[in-house]
């Protein structure tokens, strides 16, 4: 009796485990914790019936089941080194960067096998095509322009499968090396005029400055000598009104005192001696003299000259 009780009881055990055991595996596959920037694309009787975003979801047990886990994350995946011919037929060897996320879980997960590989072939074969519609000099000079119209171009063919390009970024152009050596001495011959036409314009430069120097010192020594000449002129003029004022002070004076007794002797004394000396330079000049009759002494010739003076004084 006590046999068939502990097997019943373990009978009972074993069911209750068991049960446990189907409610834990029921929970487990009812209850799903999605983590941040994810997304689970959840399938019912393999139909697709709803993304499932960040958090706590609930499942149908044993009839959904999560078909695809997707990132939606900013992703960057390497885009291999391909080869692409110029517009002038120039052969590049490029490679790049593709940075891209997930729009549309569902679109990334039905509308293409494989969304990553899809998303570089065509960033592959768009940047080819964008090359071959520019110069090879272009391709250096406007690398930005050319990453943005790869990047407007793989959206418009990415967008059934739920991603957005978000940029493109190229790492490498690598001519021919033909092309590199040309392109090496078209920089060093574009270095030597830049240097040549630098020089060229310091020794312009230079002689401009040196004939703007020489001009004004031209103008300053002519203005130097205009104000010497002024002054000259003005120092002589004043020179002239003071001799002339002098003069006329002088004879006014002589005229003043030869009107007084005093005045007609030292006129007639300054008169005889300026005659005799007169009569002695003519007689060391000369060994002729002549001489006008009753001339011959000094005192004839200084009452003339007094008479002169008298008749002056009389008519003033």
């Amino acid at each position: 009796m006590e046999v068939i009780i502990q097997m019943l009881l373990g009978f009972v055990f074993t069911w209750q485990f068991v049960i446990l055991v189907f409610v834990v595996v029921l929970l487990k596959s009812a209850i799903i914790f999605v983590p941040q920037n994810r997304a689970y694309v959840i399938e019912r009787f393999g139909k697709f019936q709803s993304n499932r975003e960040a958090g706590l979801n609930f499942l149908m047990p044993f009839i959904d089941k999560v078909a695809a886990n997707r990132s939606l994350k900013e992703q960057a995946v390497d885009v291999p080194s391909q080869g692409a011919i110029t517009r002038d037929n120039i052969t590049l060897t490029v490679d790049g960067v593709l940075y891209f996320r997930v729009l549309d879980p569902y679109k990334a997960t039905y509308g293409v096998e494989d969304y990553i590989f899809a998303v570089v072939q065509l960033a592959q074969t768009t940047m080819r095509s964008e090359l071959g519609k520019m110069e090879l000099d272009k391709t250096f000079e406007e690398r930005d322009k050319l990453n943005i119209n790869i990047v407007e171009s793989i959206n418009q063919a990415a967008e059934p499968w739920g991603v957005q390009v978000l940029r493109y970024e190229i790492k490498d152009i690598v001519p021919p090396a033909t092309i590199m050596e040309a392109m090496e001495a078209q920089m060093k011959a574009e270095r030597v005029k830049r240097a040549q036409i630098l020089e060229s314009e310091g020794d312009r430069q230079s002689a401009i400055n040196v004939a703007e120097g020489q001009k004004q010192a031209q103008v300053l020594a002519a203005e130097a000598d205009k104000a010497q000449q002024v002054l000259r002129a003005e120092g002589e003029a004043k020179a002239i009104v003071a001799v002339a004022t002098a003069q006329a002070e002088a004879l006014h004076t002589v005229g003043e005192a030869a009107k007084t007794e005093e005045g007609q002797k030292a006129i007639q004394l300054d008169l005889a001696t300026k005659a005799i000396e007169a009569k002695h330079a003519i007689a060391k000049e000369s060994t002729v003299v002549l001489l006008p009759d009753g001339s011959t002494d000094a005192s004839s010739m200084v009452a003339q000259a007094m008479t002169i003076i008298n008749t002056l004084n009389k008519g003033n």
